[in-house]
């Protein structure tokens, strides 16, 4: 009988070009995206604005200082005021731009005290945050040298001026991610996570297609009417093609564009199949408990679409909002984010990602729950357009 059903679901794929561009053309068409658009690890060369009131050497040399930055490209433009810069961000033509008041140098000479500021564009987030590091960096670089120009001037020597501005060194080492890219961080997040979206909405759309073709009753009875036959036989072609499109891009990452597997691969590709599952039951679970076409696809397409704003890829849980926060945890690519973190970047043993694990165990026990439910609708199917 699970024969039975595999084969129908096989000659399903082979009759409808859909299933070959839902689980092979699209995870694959997006990896490469994804790869491409982070092949630079960073957003390097952020254009940014300069609004130098002072116009002096001192105001100059912290202009040329800014543009030596690797993050930043200073605009060829000139913005002559605050209005004017503000225009430029909301044009677009700068993520933020750098104020050089008035009188900065005669103000840091004469030690009367001076203001710089420096405005970002956060809506887009990475690079707003990157040029927000730039100017900060710079901010407090610049005050450094202005304390030291006045302890000089004061008697003090230039090496103690600086052992006194800075007495502790810091030696920064990242740990994992020492050469701190994006590509490494969130690529195989993003990355993967596309994949498991794919299989949360092809794993709907193929239970949700019986009802709109009519053919439910038929596929129950492929399987002697057993639902966990008739759902395994259907997740198995699933699972096979989604675990090769998946391993592929695996290799991908990890072989050809080089991301860093500091632990046990074996160790990843587990963590690999047990996503898909995970995903596969959560798409079973939306099917059981909304046997309507449209509203399943919806919601798996709203969750899907959800997992890259609330599973932490760029902004932690713990600074998120409690309410929203607990929900990372109710998605599959959560804990493959942690499998990842743990096993590829850090290399830690297995046992210390144990509960990553389990909880993408947890799935598969949940659409089990579930399935009666799913086996009542397949005899009585009611499709609304």
């Amino acid at each position: 009988m699970l024969r039975e059903v595999i084969k129908r679901e096989f000659r399903r794929y082979i009759a409808r070009p859909v299933y070959l561009m839902g689980l092979v053309v699209i995870p694959i068409a997006l990896a490469l995206f994804f790869i491409a658009i982070l092949d630079e690890g960073l957003p390097l060369q952020a254009p940014v604005g300069i609004v130098d009131l002072d116009h002096t050497p001192m105001s100059r040399r912290l202009t040329r200082n800014l543009g030596a930055s690797e993050l930043l490209q200073i605009s060829d433009k000139q913005y002559n005021s605050y209005n004017e810069a503000l225009d430029g961000v909301k044009r677009g033509e700068i993520m933020g731009f750098f104020v050089i008041p008035e009188h900065f140098e005669r103000d840091a000479e004469a030690q009367t005290g001076t203001n710089l500021a420096f405005y970002c564009n956060l809506t887009y987030y990475v690079p707003g945050s990157l040029v927000y590091k730039a100017f900060k960096t710079m901010a407090v670089t610049s005050a450094g040298e202005v304390v030291t120009t006045s302890l000089v001037g004061k008697g003090l020597s230039p090496e103690l001026s600086r052992v006194a501005l800075m007495p502790l060194v810091l030696d920064i080492r990242p740990v994992g991610n020492p050469w701190i890219s994006y590509a490494y961080y969130l690529g195989p997040s993003f990355i993967i996570g596309s994949v498991g979206l794919m299989a949360l909405l092809m794993s709907v759309f193929v239970f949700m297609s019986e009802i709109k073709e009519g053919t439910s009753r038929s596929w129950l009875d492929a399987a002697g009417n057993h639902i966990a036959t008739a759902i395994f036989g259907k997740l198995i072609p699933l699972t096979l093609v989604l675990t090769v499109v998946a391993v592929f891009v695996h290799s991908l990452m990890f072989h050809y564009c080089g991301y860093p597997m500091n632990g046990n691969e074996w160790n990843m590709l587990l963590g690999l199949l047990l996503f898909i599952i995970a995903c596969e039951s959560l798409g079973v679970v939306l099917a059981s408990i909304i046997p309507s076409p449209r509203f399943a696809l919806s919601l798996a397409s709203l969750i899907g679409i959800l997992t890259f704003s609330i599973a932490a890829f760029s902004f932690p849980v713990e600074a998120m909002y409690g309410s929203i926060g607990i929900f990372s945890y109710i998605l599959p690519v959560r804990y493959y984010f942690l499998i990842y973190i743990d096993q590829a970047l850090n290399g830690i043993d297995l046992y210390f990602s144990r509960w990553w694990y389990v909880g993408l165990l947890c799935f598969p026990i949940a659409a089990t729950l579930v399935a009666p439910l799913m086996r009542r609708w397949s005899r009585h199917p009611v499709y609304v357009p």
